[in-house]
């Protein structure tokens, strides 16, 4: 019998993939614990519609991060932090600082995990921070720390 899993099943398959098992074992395990339904024609159409619609929703989400991350690459965002002798700081600017900046001054909402950076910034000058907006879409944001 093909059935069409609902959940990963360890040793069957991943979620929404069909795969051929015996009568017994889609009646007595799959089916009663809603691991899986049928293969029926009407269950193949409804998923092949479900990932088309799922690929269009990727793709929407593609298309936004990569604007967004045109708009991120031409915009800087300015730290005032206070500076001692030699442009020495008093502290440290993180990731957490850097995101509510960009809420504040650009009005971008990133979360601050998603903002990379090797170590806090501890300089006063520019630098440069990536941000991780989409598996496949980076943008590197200018950041320049001032003293106040």
């Amino acid at each position: 019998m093909k059935v069409i899993l609902l959940q990963d099943v360890k040793s069957l398959g991943k979620k929404d993939e069909i795969v051929e098992v015996s009568d017994g074992h889609a009646r007595n395990y799959i089916l009663p614990k809603k691991l899986g339904i049928e293969a029926t024609s009407k269950n193949m159409n409804d998923l092949k519609l479900k990932k088309a619609h799922e690929d269009k929703v990727a793709a929407e989400k593609l298309a936004a991060a990569q604007e967004l991350a045109a708009q991120i690459e031409k915009e800087k965002v300015v730290m005032k932090i206070k500076l001692g002798e030699g442009g020495r700081t008093f502290g440290s600017v993180s990731s957490k600082e850097i995101a509510e900046a960009m809420k504040e001054q650009l009005g971008h909402d990133i979360d601050k995990k998603k903002i990379v950076m090797k170590d806090t910034i501890k300089a006063a000058g520019t630098h440069h921070v990536d941000i991780k907006l989409h598996t496949k879409v980076s943008a590197s944001l200018t950041v320049e720390v001032v003293g106040e």
